[in-house]
């Protein structure tokens, strides 16, 4: 019997997926021994937003951006905001096809209500790399913004054919030691390259959930900020409150501390802003 399995390469887990099975982000499969992303097309949100919303605050700021969402994700974030879509098996039942020219259309006929691109988001959209391709080439023809939020966990193969295409991204940087990294099933490395290679021809902000326990320290809040500093001092970082939610349930972070590594960042960065206080 022929082993119809194959390996795929979009992060760093290097699944070995059998034929008709899911990878570990329960979004990429195999059909005919080759790895396809089983949730092309397959949206499970869509909804017009402020692009203040994703966050991207100096990026067409007052403007609107229509959000899309599919399912899957190659992290395990305890307080994942999104877990229906993101870590919940099934999530694909409640999708809804879109072809690249549909959500393009879409995309187009909000641009009277302020709307200036498309935005992939929700759940970690980069385990399905390849609609964001194809309907970002195809939005740029129209004069689209296609937006990408990210927890930055991808090769950097699958990530060079993205970066002619995107004009914005949001990178989540959940903590800056390899500890906490390991705690929520990624690298921190990985997402410290997306930042490198984004951020040299994109617009790049990032974003860290002060989370007790994880990505509080006052430490690890001035490396993060000097080495996002060596590649822009200007490069926009988000630093939001952390509230129990999923499987995570310690207390809801405390204001003084998103004040004080407001403080600590900006000895080293530019534009420091507070979300969710």
């Amino acid at each position: 019997m022929t082993d119809r399995a194959a390996v795929c390469s979009v992060c760093w887990r290097h699944c070995r997926i059998r034929e008709g099975q899911l990878g570990w982000c329960g979004a990429r499969t195999v059909r005919d021994g080759r790895v396809i992303p089983d949730n092309y097309g397959k949206l499970t949100s869509l909804a017009l937003d402020p692009i203040e919303k994703k966050p991207l605050s100096f990026f067409h700021p007052g403007t609107m951006i229509l959000s899309a969402g599919s399912y899957g994700c190659n992290m395990a974030c305890p307080f994942c905001q999104n877990f229906e879509i993101a870590r919940e098996k099934g999530a694909g039942r409640y999708s809804r096809m879109f072809s690249p020219d549909e959500l393009v259309e879409r995309a187009l006929a909000y641009r009277s209500r302020g709307n200036i691109g498309i935005a992939f988001t929700y759940n970690e959209p980069l385990v399905g790399y390849e609609f964001i391709r194809d309907t970002a080439r195809l939005a740029r023809k129209e004069n689209l913004e296609a937006v990408v939020v990210t927890n930055g966990q991808i090769e950097e193969e699958p990530l060079r054919e993205l970066l002619p295409l995107i004009s914005a991204w949001n990178i989540d940087l959940k903590a800056f030691t390899e500890e906490g990294y390991k705690r929520l099933g990624g690298r921190l490395q990985e997402t410290l390259r997306t930042i490198r290679l984004t951020q040299e021809v994109s617009h790049v902000e990032v974003t860290t959930l002060v989370v007790p326990g994880l990505s509080d320290g006052e430490e690890d809040m001035k490396r993060e900020a000097e080495f996002l500093a060596s590649l822009d001092p200007a490069l926009p970082l988000h630093l939001s409150r952390y509230f129990p939610c999923y499987q995570y349930d310690v207390p809801a972070t405390p204001k003084e501390t998103l004040f004080r590594l407001k403080e600590i960042a900006e000895e080293s960065l530019e534009r420091v802003v507070l979300g969710n206080i």
